[in-house]
């Protein structure tokens, strides 16, 4: 395919864009001596993005080339992620430093809209480009920004001018718990003994199932079932780890790599040595360009140490797309493809990464390997509260004075939560409501503050607790904004394979901002949304909504 004016073509050349011999030796010198496999396609898309700043039309014909594949395979998958800059001949290229404004639920309640507008104000748009952009996730710094790759969290328009104005535009590195402090402290010790014998899979699946340790990406699937299910599974599998947290509200995973990253690595060689993986895939979203560096340089280091042998970790990065931490369209986006859901069956547990079982966890999930078999099941298990087990990291944001990752037990409730770990509500704020789960998780009032956040107790109410993201609005918010900011977050990342989701979330997010809170036509499209989309965002995107219609009558009072 053509996707600009190209070259002038001579009657002997073949049709379509020609190539140019300077992209060509461009893009060869962008990728060295890296192997030009498919599944590396998104990787060496970012090699160029990075250089260039965008993806011009010419590279990506040499990149064709260079890879063996389509003009249209290479177009159609850089035109899926939301971080990669098409640019035909036509077009202005971006400017050279983009500003990433977060306007997701939590910066938008925090003025987020207002900033974006003051920034593009004072720039020169040549030379910055201002864009809000979905979760960011860094909730608890509302309103966030990105200047380049340096974060300003609580960003105000004199804050982000003077990061601007220093050029401070890399990422700030967090002091964190490098190998030889993490070594000092016995870390890699409990994966000695996993290779020595001394733990199988069936036992630490067994360690793992009486802890309670289950899915900690959303679906609470217990863990130690996942690991006999793939342990009995014919090699050739594969480890994955869902680092791509890109659900508003959720950022307990940047929390932890940014603190303690070896209790993720420990965790995952532990898995992958126990089930007989042949490697591990670590896929992290690009929105964590300081996690992306720690990893990479403390992957290195294990490699240099011996620490990684048979099994390596091979460090893959999103580009933009929230739909890839549904685990299949995160399958689909390391094998170098877009990031469409699968249809289930098969599940990848049988039918995974490259065709082969594959044993899929959160980054929070193996974070608790090492503690759980260090300190026993029980200690885990012990926990929680209400018969609950276990600890939940919850990401806390909105209107309370203390906002961040508390460490918290599994079955507390939003009351407890609220007055024992983020000192109650902002000054001058009333408790009204809050997500659960996120944004796909349901609204819930403050009445129903009491009941315990774990997997499936909010059910009953049509909601649920998801990746543990906990949104807090107080009397000072519209819940019908809310459900359309939310609306508008699904709408901007449906991955539009299926039509009840493509269609569905545009749909509702024009009733509500036409403020048309017909109660038949929510119903009619969130039924057809829920039983017909080929995943959760899409089954779950009109949570919002049915929330504000049920728990939230009076916001049409007004």
């Amino acid at each position: 395919m053509s996707f600009g004016k190209g070259l002038s073509r001579k009657p002997s050349q073949p049709k379509g864009r020609q190539l140019e011999d300077a992209a060509l030796s461009e893009v060869q010198a962008l990728l060295g001596e890296e192997p030009r496999r498919a599944d590396l396609l998104i990787e060496h898309l970012h090699k160029i993005q990075d250089a260039y700043g965008c993806l011009e039309a010419r590279h990506l014909k040499a990149l064709s080339v260079e890879m063996k594949m389509s003009q249209a395979e290479v177009y159609e998958v850089a035109s899926f992620y939301h971080h990669f800059d098409i640019i035909r001949e036509e077009d202005r290229k971006p400017a050279p430093l983009t500003i990433r404004v977060c306007d997701s639920v939590t910066c938008s309640i925090k003025g987020a809209d207002a900033l974006a507008a003051a920034l593009e104000a004072g720039v020169d748009p040549a030379k910055v480009r201002i864009q809000k952009v979905p979760c960011i996730g860094r909730c608890d710094g509302a309103p966030a920004v990105q200047v380049g790759k340096r974060a300003v969290d609580n960003a105000s328009e004199l804050s982000v001018r003077a990061t601007l104005f220093e050029g401070q535009t890399a990422p700030d590195m967090p002091d964190y718990i490098k190998l030889e402090q993490y070594r000092a402290d016995g870390g890699y010790k409990l994966l000695e003994r996993v290779r020595a014998g001394e733990f199988d899979a069936a036992a630490l699946a067994g360690m793992a199932l009486e802890a309670g340790l289950r899915g900690l990406g959303g679906a609470g699937f217990p863990t130690g079932t996942k690991w006999k299910i793939v342990n009995d599974l014919p090699g050739p599998k594969y480890l994955t780890i869902n680092g791509d947290e890109g659900e508003p509200g959720t950022f307990k995973d940047r929390y932890h790599l940014e603190r303690d990253p070896h209790r993720l690595l420990e965790g995952a060689l532990i898995a992958a040595h126990a089930i007989s993986a042949d490697r591990v895939y670590l896929y992290m979203r690009d929105e964590y360009p300081a996690v992306l560096e720690i990893l990479a340089a403390e992957i290195e280091a294990l490699r240099s140490t011996g620490i990684i042998t048979g099994i390596d970790i091979e460090l893959r990065r999103g580009a933009g797309a929230y739909i890839c931490g549904e685990e299949s369209a995160m399958i689909e986006s390391i094998e170098g493809k877009r990031g469409l859901p699968r249809h289930r069956p098969p599940f990848i547990a049988q039918v995974g990464l490259f065709g082969r079982p594959t044993l899929n966890h959160n980054v929070e999930t193996l974070y608790w390997v090492r503690d759980i078999v260090e300190k026993g099941p029980e200690w885990f298990a012990s926990q929680g509260r209400r018969d609950h087990k276990g600890f939940r990291s919850f990401s806390v944001s909105g209107r309370v004075k203390e906002p961040g990752v508390k460490l918290a037990p599994a079955g507390i409730t939003m009351n407890e939560l609220l007055e024992e770990f983020c000192g109650g509500m902002e000054e001058g704020h009333t408790f009204k409501g809050y997500l659960p789960g996120g944004a796909s998780g349901g609204i819930l009032p403050a009445s129903l503050a009491d009941e315990p956040l774990d997997f499936g107790t909010l059910d009953k109410h049509g909601c649920f607790i998801g990746s543990h993201a906990i949104v807090v609005f107080s009397d000072q918010d519209d819940m019908r904004d809310v459900a359309l900011n939310l609306m508008r977050f699904f709408k901007h990342e449906s991955c539009g394979q299926c039509t009840p989701c493509r269609s569905g979330t545009e749909k509702m997010e024009h009733l509500l901002a036409a403020g048309d809170w017909n109660e038949a036509k929510i119903a009619d499209l969130d039924a057809v949304m829920r039983s017909a989309s080929i995943c959760g965002l899409g089954q779950a995107a009109s949570n919002p909504v049915a929330s504000v219609l049920k728990f939230f009558p009076e916001e049409f009072e007004r």
